[in-house]
């Protein structure tokens, strides 16, 4: 993995560009001298190994905290494939405690590569911090496996209930992934057919619908209150 460890061995990696990260803990203006020295420093580390740095990025927050504008930019930067690695002092620089960990287990699965002063060169992270990591990964392929067979119960289920979905979803819904609009005669088909709210929101899911239990439970509310007034008013 990237963030596993090298010294300071190969320099030079072609067209890699990255972005630099300094951090202080406090707004006191004695800590600018901090940040500049990170600073100075990492874009010593970039030259050495031959990256292009595209972004600096300076913050004073606490590690602690997620939610800061600096760590969120650079999320947000990665995302756009703006840059394939990070420079930063030390892997506390990006955060401290839980914080930190579920900012290098994002670095991770983004495949980005992260440099330290520290380390003079790739991230070596501790035996305690690569165990976590693991720990989260099989923990997040688990839940991707179990959504996926939840995903497929309901399908079944449906499908064993009588459901044809190419005979009862409306219009064109086989292809796309990012449906909002959910017919709500599709709800109320799989709803006489038995099935939870849970394995109607997970069946309509796996036929392209963007839709949750709690999204399909207000709709079919509404649609048996809608159906109730008219029944008051004939």
């Amino acid at each position: 993995m990237p963030m596993r460890t090298n010294k300071k061995t190969s320099k030079m990696i072609n067209n890699n560009q990255a972005i630099i990260y300094c951090r202080v803990s406090t707004k006191k203006e004695t800590q600018q001298t901090s940040i500049e020295r990170q600073k100075s420093e990492l874009e010593k580390i970039a030259e050495d190994y031959g990256l292009e740095v595209v972004h600096v990025i300076e913050e004073k927050a606490s590690g602690y905290e997620i939610d800061r504008e600096g760590i969120l930019k650079l999320l947000d930067l990665i995302k756009e494939d703006k840059a394939q690695s990070v420079l930063v002092q030390d892997d506390t620089r990006l955060g401290r405690g839980h914080a930190k960990m579920a900012i290098l287990h994002q670095l991770r699965k983004d495949n980005i590569t992260i440099y330290t002063i520290q380390d003079e060169g790739e991230l070596r992270l501790s035996e305690a911090d690569s165990m976590v990591l693991d720990i989260v990964s099989i923990v997040e392929e688990y839940q991707r496996k179990l959504h996926n067979l939840k995903i497929k119960r309901g399908m079944r289920a449906a499908v064993e209930r009588g459901y044809r979905p190419q005979d009862n979803l409306s219009g064109d819904r086989m292809g796309g992934r990012d449906k909002k609009e959910v017919p709500i005669e599709d709800i109320v088909r799989l709803r006489e057919r038995k099935l939870t709210f849970h394995d109607i929101a997970a069946t309509l899911r796996g036929f392209g619908y963007d839709v949750s239990k709690a999204t399909v439970h207000r709709r079919y509310r509404e649609y048996e209150e809608a159906k109730s007034n008219e029944d008051l008013n004939s």
